[in-house]
């Protein structure tokens, strides 16, 4: 198999996936000692444990105006709504766009639109379906509210879902990220919400197929040009 064609399959793992691979590559061990069909069951699970932890390089449009998704996925929530109080972005309605996560997608986080990151915002709750409305609120939360160069400043909020049991984010307040650069990951099935600035136009459907860091998710120009 040639280098290009194995890039294709094989996507480098995220650092928070080693330890999950590894259990699972010794319980695969165990598995196969006691009963190979059982061996064979814990292999795949182990591939499925790597699958899950990839984090393959993305590229971003050209265009500086233009938000990217934050998340591989599926647009499930498209309707104006107020963003989660803890953030700080006040109670007015902002569009929010929700990507919701099955356990097969890549679960690497990317910021949408670079900017500097004003709150980071933790709050635990319960594990409802992801794709449930309720569980922007009801469910464990971590926001990001992020100022962009002009001033105008929206908000990204990862929620754990049924299967997720915990959230992770290594961004700090204050600090200045790029366009689809990483900045959380939420083990397993999840979804993110994102609260777009004033003026953003969004030229996503429900039902559309996102890929974090590459898919188009707002025109920030709001002159809804396509990337």
């Amino acid at each position: 198999m040639s280098v290009s064609m194995l890039s294709t399959f094989v996507k480098p793992m995220h650092p928070e996936g080693r330890r999950f691979v590894a259990i699972a590559g010794v319980a695969s061990l165990v598995l196969f000692l006691l009963w190979a069909p059982l061996g064979w069951g814990g292999l795949g699970l182990t591939i499925w444990v790597y699958y899950f932890f990839r984090d393959p390089e993305r590229v971003a449009p050209t265009r500086p105006d233009l938000m990217v998704s934050p998340a591989d996925g599926v647009v499930s929530l498209l309707e104006p709504a107020v963003p989660p109080a803890e953030l700080g972005l006040g109670d007015a309605p902002m569009l929010r766009v929700s990507v919701f996560m099955s356990v097969f997608n890549c679960h690497v986080n990317r910021l949408p639109a670079a900017g500097r990151i004003e709150k980071v915002a933790y709050r635990p709750g319960k594990f409802l379906n992801a794709s449930l409305d309720k569980a922007s609120e009801d469910n464990e939360r971590n926001g990001l509210a992020i100022a962009l160069p002009d001033g105008r400043r929206y908000g990204v909020v990862q929620i754990a879902g049924l299967v997720a049991r915990r959230i992770l984010c290594w961004t700090t307040e204050g600090q200045a990220l790029e366009r689809g650069e990483r900045f959380g990951l939420i083990r397993f099935g999840s979804r993110l919400d994102i609260y777009l600035p004033e003026g953003a136009t969004p030229l996503v459907r429900i039902g559309q197929t996102m890929v974090a860091g590459e898919t188009v998710i707002a025109d920030l120009s709001g002159t809804a040009a396509e990337a």
